[in-house]
């Protein structure tokens, strides 16, 4: 019974470990990105995206597969200015078997608190994100104020939307 409890504990410390490497390489994948933007590196930046990535920014048009943000977002790293995303938390989640990830981080932008969450996915041994989602805060007594401020674009949009 003491053999069975030590192999039960050993193997539940193996798989803590393996769990606490695996969130210390994307948190490190997840820094290494948002600097690479910072930096305005497009390879560095690009090359973390899945070959079917998609980006959705805050605008309720930006909905992008990775070829069309690449379209948008390059002028900018041509620039050498993309965007500078500092995080501020950021927590990391597995599903059971390991080969998918997902997040949640708030960042330090120029548009002051933003939230992204994201998935990743295990290709081949290298974490790649599959959708990246930037979404800004808005402090829940301000709400009245926000959507008064963006009623008349999103009613826009909405209708624009309805005509689909």
């Amino acid at each position: 019974m003491k053999k069975l409890f030590l192999l039960l504990i050993l193997f539940s410390t193996y798989a803590n470990a393996q769990t606490d490497s695996k969130k210390t390489e994307i948190d490190l994948l997840l820094n290494n990105w948002h600097k690479a933007a910072a930096e305005a590196n497009f390879n560095n930046y690009f090359s973390v995206l899945s070959k079917d990535a998609m980006f959705i920014g805050t605008d309720p048009g930006e909905n992008w597969t990775k070829d069309a943000f690449i379209t948008f977002a390059k002028p900018y790293f041509d620039k050498g200015k993309a965007w500078d995303f500092k995080p501020l938390e950021r927590h990391i989640y597995f599903s059971e078997d390991g080969k998918l990830a997902w997040f949640d981080e708030l960042l330090d932008t120029w548009m002051k608190i933003c939230r992204g969450s994201g998935v990743l996915k295990n290709e081949n041994g290298k974490w790649k994100i599959v959708q990246y989602v930037l979404s800004m805060t808005v402090p829940n007594d301000n709400t009245d104020e926000v959507i008064k401020a963006k009623a008349a674009y999103e009613d826009r949009f909405i209708e624009q939307m309805k005509k689909k």
